[in-house]
């Protein structure tokens, strides 16, 4: 397939093709539990990806789970640590597959999440965090 701009996507009807914008200040903030709230910018439930912005309080701890996929973080805004590090504003934190982690942010922290794959709640084997029906999906 030959490359198209998005206004002949448009025209062809193609729009798989077209570019998606998010006004990400008008959507609602979810709060999976109290000190962290979150905007699912992105969700495949069948390639199992998702982007999400990620804002804590100060003092909140992210209770231990564990990664069934790739996460990676980008710090926008405070710091978040854990036993293996910190991860402060400006820097870039990737965790393998079946990395498990508590992590806490005593400042405070605002962050942009990247799944492939799910994390479960070491306590109830649960979905972590738990977004499921607070995602629009794309078409």
């Amino acid at each position: 397939m030959k490359d198209v701009t998005p206004t002949e996507a448009a025209s062809q009807g193609l729009a798989s093709l077209a570019s998606r914008f998010l006004d990400v200040t008008a959507m609602p903030w979810h709060e999976p539990f109290p000190g962290l709230r979150m905007k699912v910018l992105y969700k495949d439930n069948e390639a199992k990806e998702a982007a999400i912005l990620f804002e804590t309080q100060p003092g909140t701890v992210i209770p231990e789970h564990v990664h069934g996929g790739v996460e990676w973080a980008f710090m926008l805004e405070g710091t978040m640590e854990d036993a293996e590090g910190i991860c402060a504003a400006g820097n870039f934190v990737l965790r393998p597959a079946g990395s498990r982690h508590e992590a806490r942010t005593p400042n405070g922290a605002k962050y942009i999440g990247f799944f492939h794959g799910s994390a479960r709640s070491v306590a109830t084997g649960r979905l972590f965090p738990e977004y499921g029906e607070q995602v629009r999906q794309w078409s």
